[in-house]
């Protein structure tokens, strides 16, 4: 299979529970985070020394984007990185309030909507060949997008006439159209913007809105590993046919409110088939693939786990209670209800809801059972520390890293992007980074070495 380039982006809710009744806007509250992350800095749409780029996003949401990432696994890591700097915010922005008076805390969700029903993203790049025909990649992709929710979906509790009901996906519900431009105000399953940030004769992005946040590393890592191999099966002329569905929007909010999976949903043809069944179909086809190509152990071990989810999806969902986002939540919300004998329209259910994905460790639900045991890992806490502060090392976000931590070690000021780095000021200079595989740029290089003494990762 050919090298490819991932990233995520995670928008995160933010709250502040005052101790009184105090007024603070949340943008005071995000600069106080700003702070922990970026110093100086403020207001900013910065990249930081780990190659990941943190910046506000519309209503006032600290979003995070990982570094380019050339395998699953070191996607799951720095996707974790990224709620551990979030975390480690925490403490010192909660004693900046303090010092003006202002004590309480401040709670931070790796999560897709509000309490006023708005939602907020998860999105997935995957950079893809610009001589494939984009248009028929996405028709071939998006019954496997709306069907993928059944192992990828991190749960919610809402209340339709006025009594409450589990949906599989938070961003489901959510969703309007196909295809769109737009990442707001028609928001689809595919997103067609084309910024491949690399070069636009070879490459472009598959900018994937549609997927909820996950909590579980399990989940990450076959959410973004079906779609990878999937997508490579088709760029490759292992096409899928037959799966087009005649309302692709309405068969995304119906498997949402579907938590038992037996729900079918009408295709074009006028079949009628079960998500399960669907995903069945894409991994028989990437089965067919994974043949024709040489060994790859990350695709063979997704493609073994795929297949795994989905017999227990279809025996029992609640056997991927360790797995599963949606599963975990709703396993945990259930054992609530049965011990304390109350009903799921408990003002506790929906505060259960939304700590399972409080990202700090002592308080978030998710992270409760992590810490007894009861979830599945894909990474070691070592690689996720590590990442913080350290880039890939075999992609363009290492030149990036290198990049910053000279000019702050210079005490150079510096604008960074996707694709250049540039010290500004005296003896102002440019320097491009177009390919996203390659980890070594000869200036670069040759700038970090003028810093004696300091320790560079390689």
């Amino acid at each position: 299979m050919r090298p490819r380039i991932f990233g995520l982006e995670n928008e995160y809710g933010l709250i502040f529970s005052p101790n009184g009744r105090i007024y603070l806007p949340m943008e005071k509250v995000l600069g106080y985070i700003f702070e922990g992350l970026i110093p100086n800095s403020w207001p900013s749409n910065a990249f930081l020394v780990n190659g990941a780029r943190f910046y506000q996003d519309t209503g006032c949401h600290p979003e995070y984007s990982t570094p380019e990432c050339d395998s699953i696994v070191d996607l799951v890591v720095h996707d974790k990185a990224g709620e551990r700097l979030l975390e480690a915010c925490l403490p010192a922005a909660e004693e900046r309030l303090r010092e003006e008076g202002l004590s309480g805390e401040i709670y931070i969700f790796k999560n897709n909507t509000d309490s006023l029903g708005n939602t907020y993203g998860c999105h997935e790049n995957y950079l893809m060949r610009r001589d494939v025909d984009f248009w028929k990649v996405t028709e071939q992709l998006i019954p496997f997008f709306v069907t993928r929710q059944i192992f990828s979906g991190s749960g919610k509790v809402l209340k339709v006439s006025g009594k409450p009901q589990f949906f599989i996906s938070q961003r489901a519900q959510h969703i309007h159209e196909k295809t769109s431009s737009s990442t707001t105000s028609s928001r689809s399953i595919i997103n067609t913007r084309d910024e491949p940030h690399a070069d636009a004769e070879k490459y472009r992005r598959l900018h994937i809105i549609v997927g909820d946040s996950n909590m579980s590393e399990f989940a990450t890592y076959l959410k973004i590993g079906t779609a990878a191999l999937v997508l490579s099966m088709i760029e490759d002329g292992f096409n899928v046919t037959g799966m087009e569905l005649e309302d692709p929007v309405k068969a995304i909010r119906e498997i949402s409110r579907d938590p038992t999976l037996k729900k079918k949903i009408r295709l074009d043809d006028g079949r009628q088939m079960s998500a399960i069944e669907i995903q069945r179909a894409y991994l028989e086809r990437a089965r067919e693939y994974l043949g024709t190509q040489p060994y790859d152990e990350v695709m063979d071990d997704v493609l073994s786990k795929w297949a795994v989810v989905l017999d227990r999806l279809d025996e029992d969902p609640m056997q991927l209670v360790r797995e599963v986002d949606w599963v975990a939540k709703r396993h945990l919300i259930q054992s609530f209800v049965e011990k304390k004998g109350c009903g799921w329209d408990d003002p506790r259910v929906f505060l259960m809801d939304l700590q399972f994905h409080d990202v700090k460790r002592t308080r978030g639900l998710y992270y409760l059972m992590e810490s007894k045991g009861m979830v599945e890992r894909i990474v070691g806490e070592e690689s996720i520390q590590r990442a913080m502060s350290v880039p890939p090392q075999t992609t363009r976000a290492k030149v990036r890293g290198d990049f910053i931590r000279f000019a702050r070690a210079k005490n150079r000021s510096y604008t960074v992007d996707w694709t250049y780095l540039k010290l500004n000021g005296y003896w102002e200079e440019t320097i491009l980074c177009m390919d996203p595989f390659s980890p070594i740029n000869r200036r670069v290089e040759e700038l970090v070495s003028q810093v004696a003494g300091l320790r560079f990762y390689r």
